[in-house]
This record gives C-alpha cells, structure tokens and sequence, in this order.
C-alpha cells in the first residue's frame, strides 16, 4: 500500500499559546471576506484616507455598484483586470468589484516605467485596466495590440475629505507637489466616479468558486522577464486565515486598527492589508506613500493593532517618534517582512510601544506568508520564525531536491500548503521547473533547528561562484556592515576569465566621509575566508531599492558591469 510522506513537524511545539496546530480548510471566495464584516460590522470604519472614513456597510455598496459598472463594460467571469493604483480607498473597491464578477485581478507598480509596465501587459493581455489618472498615459501609448479596451481613470484625491483636497489648491510649493504627485488631468477615460454610481450589481450575480483564479502577482521585479504568480481564491482565503491564527491576541472586530504603509499591489501588503484586515472587520488606515509625519498623526488618535512592515520603515518610524516626542504605545504587533530584521532595532521598538516586532518570511508564490515568529517571548531574532499552520517544509539538496539533508544542515527550502500557488500564469515550463513532487521550491537556502525556527542563509540563484567556491552575497554584505564608516552594501558577482566570477561590492559611504577601499579589503579579511572578500570595491552614493526596501542587486550588477564591462 502506498502512503503519502508526512515530514516531522518539530514547530509546532513552538508555537504560541492560542495558535492552532492546523486549521480547516477554507470555503467560499475573497468577496465572502467584506460581505461578513459589512454583516458584523456595518457601521465600523472599514476605510480611513485622509480622515475621511467609509464604513463596512459603504464599502459593500461602493463595491457592488463598481462591480456592476464592470459587468456594464463587459467584464466577466475569468477576465483579466489590470490594477495599477497607489493605495487608496478606489483600490480597494476596484479590488473586490473585480473578483465579485468573477474576474481576475492583476496589480501593477504604479510608479513602474511605461516600458516596465508594457512588458507586465505584454504577458497577461489585459483589456480591461483601472489606471492612476497620473499614469494613465502610459496605458494610453501602448501599441495597437495592446489597446485596453475598457480603460478607467482614478483621481486619488477624489477620496480625500474636502478640507485636505481645498489644501491641495493652495497656491503654495508644497500643495502644488503634493497635487501633481496624486493627480492628473485624463481624457478619453471613464472616470471612477461613474462606475461608481452605477446600480448595485444583483445579488443573484453568480459569485466565483473557490479554486477559480483571483490573482496573477508579477514576481520579477523591475527588470527581467515577467512572471504572473497565479494565486487562487482558496490560496488567499486560506494566507489570511492563517494569519489570524497566528495573532490570536488581535479580536475581529471595530477596535481592531491595521495600518497600510505597504504597497497593496505587493503581495506582502495585498494579504495583510486587502485582505486579512478586511476579515478582521478592522479600520484599515490607507497611506498613499510611508511618511512618518502622516503615521505618527493617527498614531495619536489610533494606534496600529497591527503594523506590517519592513526595517527601514520600522526604523524611520521609530526614529521620527523619538524625536517628536510622539508614543508608539498601543501598537500590539508589528510583523517585518522582505529583508533581515536587526536585532538592534527589534528592541527599541519593542520599548516605545509595548509590544511585538516580530519577522516573518513568504514569497509571491506563497500568498504570500509562509513563516513568522511567534507572537510571544519565545520569539528568536535572526530568524523567520516557524511555518504557519496548515504549512509543512523540508530542507532537500539543492541538487537533487528528491532528497532531504540531515536535521540541522544546510539546504534548500521546499514547502507545500493552502497557499501556495499552483504555477505561473501561462508559463507551464517555469512551473515545471520549481515543483518537485508536489513541494514547492523557494530557491532559499535554510537552516532548521531543532525547536523549528528557520533561518535564511541566502539566495540559490544569488550565489557567487568563484574558482569552484560559492560565496553567499549576505555574508559578505554583512561583514562589510561592521566597518565604522560603511553604511550598506550590496555584493554581487562580475564576469572574470581565471575564476569564473569574482566578488565585487558596492558600498555607501556614512556622512560622506573618505574611505580606503583596500583598508577595507583588510577589514573584510579579518572577518572572511579570503575567497570570499571582494577583489574591487565601489564607493556609491546610494544603493537602488525596491518601494519595500530590498537593495536590487541586480541592478547593482549592471551598473557595476556598465563601470567596467
């Protein structure tokens, strides 16, 4: 008789008081998640922008009306819509008016290159898009088959209360680049405002199934070939699901806070924002960008219940609080994601406001959460934490992921669960290639120890290979951070005829000081196995980074390789 593998599940002994092992499977679709707060809590703040404030029971309404708008325009079931919008209340409503048709929502950058955003197009063929009125242009240019047909502007500041879009008239510099930053005139567009006026869509409408494709989350970042993470209705049902698990401390329902600082076309701020704080019932407060001023105002009045975010924001944050002499107190959990939290900020934050910051790991492909730390003392910095119910892992040989290494080495990360996503939107040889077995793999090289905790060691695909060693781009980025006059560092690999690649680093400079780049050489080799310490050194004013914060060492590459080609 054949039996499925059941791998060890050594976390859950770890997990916090509260958490469930496991948990059912999930039912219905995404749009379920607004109608049951709309039920529970129709008179609670849903949305606050600006502070102007859209109940549940609005919310629902805006929806339904957007959704029939859409119908009226000939989106149905399986279409793809295109969103390319900031965050903002229209976003939200777009988002849900989408799926409730059954429709798939695909999100953009809105501050990506008319090229960039062409090539996403290119990929999913859209012919329906709910654009930025700032952006709307780029859409407009495309070539001729790539004509949007159904092509809807979004005036953001149209969501603002009357007070602050009055201040953004005034003859001064810093309205006039606050409105030229949020606004532009369009033409040949149907406006927002009209969808929205539409009749509520029937009740009767058929709503989608649970496995029916929701979303194509892009993957490539800004450059490279686009790949469309397809996620199911089941696959973002069940992330938000688990995420409630894991904070049981935070109670469904008005006096729930969560704060959007992070995009919601990312799938980290998709998840924790769009959809999980709506099945909270909770007041999502929208920022259109992170400015610590903007946080700190609602801060005084509504403290987050629950923060994502990431360290430099956390940090900006903490700092600006500090010195406007602002409390952080009633900020129960933060969570960051994207990048490696610094144990030196962790308890800072932790003392202005009494709770958790916490760090958690997912991918695109993922919903995207896969780990966190528990919310609670037995929380280990360094690490992403432990699987989310319901999510299993392995660590398998990076070159023969059929097999498992010992307990407490080094290998790849392989996992499988509700929420990750069945293959790439039209891409069947990329899926191919990332499943073995049914598990998917993360291309992130890990440690488990023995309580469950997991540790990024570093990227698969990042890795530099020199005379026959490879060296991990973190380690050497993080020894370089150790120098007293190193602020960052991003290290990558360049072409060399002898060894293959060799190990280059860009750094930046702290307060514009003069640097010894080969006295940093020397530095490095105190901490670093010799093959491992950069053969050249640039000094840069700054390294390019992703809205969330992640140093693009890709680009870091090609302008180094534009330097010295």
């Amino acid at each position: 008789m054949t039996t499925t593998y059941e791998p060890p599940r050594p976390w859950i002994r770890s997990y916090a008081d509260g958490v469930p092992d496991d948990l059912e499977a999930v039912a219905g679709c995404l749009t379920d998640i607004v109608a049951a707060s709309a039920r529970d809590y129709p008179d609670a703040v849903a949305l606050q922008f600006f502070d102007r404030m859209t109940s549940y029971r609005e919310l629902q309404e805006q929806i339904d009306r957007a959704a029939e708008g859409l119908r009226a325009q000939g989106v149905g079931p399986g279409d793809p819509v295109a969103i390319v919008l900031p965050n903002c209340p229209q976003h939200i409503v777009a988002f849900y008016a989408i799926l409730r048709l059954g429709a798939v929502v695909i999100e953009h950058n809105p501050l990506y290159t008319p090229r960039e955003l062409r090539k996403q197009f290119e990929d999913h063929d859209a012919k329906h898009a709910i654009v930025w009125s700032k952006v709307v242009a780029a859409v407009q240019d495309f070539p001729q088959d790539l004509a949007v047909q159904t092509l809807v502007s979004v005036d953001v500041t149209r969501a603002m209360p009357f007070a602050t879009r009055l201040a953004l008239r005034l003859p001064i510099a810093k309205a006039r680049e606050s409105r030229q930053a949020l606004h532009a005139p369009v033409s040949g567009t149907i406006a927002w405002e009209q969808l929205v006026r539409s009749a509520p869509l029937s009740a009767s409408h058929p709503r989608p199934e649970t496995d029916d494709l929701a979303i194509i989350q892009y993957t490539s970042g800004t450059t490279g070939t686009p790949k469309g993470a397809a996620l199911t209705h089941r696959n973002l049902l069940a992330n938000a699901a688990q995420a409630r698990a894991w904070v049981p401390s935070i109670v469904r329902g008005d006096g729930c806070v969560v704060y959007a600082v992070l995009p919601m076309f990312h799938a980290y701020g998709l998840t924790l924002c769009l959809t999980f704080a709506m099945s909270m019932g909770a007041r999502l407060v929208l920022f259109p960008r992170f400015d610590p001023d903007m946080v700190l105002a609602v801060t005084k009045k509504h403290p987050a219940t629950f923060l994502p975010l990431v360290p430099p924001i956390a940090d900006r944050l903490l700092k600006a609080a500090q010195e406007k002499g602002i409390s952080l107190s009633g900020t129960n959990v933060a969570i960051s994601g994207a990048m490696a939290l610094p144990h030196d900020l962790v308890v800072p934050f932790e003392a202005a406001s009494g709770g958790y910051l916490v760090e958690g790991y997912g991918l695109s492909e993922c919903s995207p959460v896969l780990m966190a730390n528990p919310v609670a003392e037995n929380r280990v910095p360094g690490t992403v934490g432990l699987p989310l119910p319901g999510t299993e892992c392995r660590v398998v040989d990076p070159d023969d992921p059929t097999r498992d290494v010992p307990a407490g080495d080094r290998g790849e990360l392989v996992v499988r669960g509700p929420q990750v996503f069945q293959g790439y939107y039209g891409k069947p040889d990329e899926t191919a290639q990332v499943f073995v077995d049914g598990w998917f793999r993360t291309g992130d090289i890990v440690t488990i120890d023995e309580a469950g905790f997991v540790r990024i060691v570093d990227r698969i695909k990042e890795l530099i290979i020199t005379g026959g060693f490879n060296v991990a781009p973190t380690e050497v980025e993080n020894a370089l951070r150790q120098h007293p006059d190193i602020d960052d560092a991003a290290v990558v690999g360049l072409p060399n005829a002898k060894s293959g690649e060799e190990v280059v680093a860009a750094i930046v400079v702290a307060g514009g000081r003069e640097v010894d780049v080969e006295a940093v050489r020397a530095f490095a080799r105190g901490i670093l196995t010799p093959y491992k310490v950069p053969r050249r050194i640039f000094v840069v004013d700054e390294l390019p980074k992703s809205l969330i914060g992640k140093v693009l060492r890709r680009q870091v590459r090609d302008e180094l390789l534009t330097r010295n080609p």
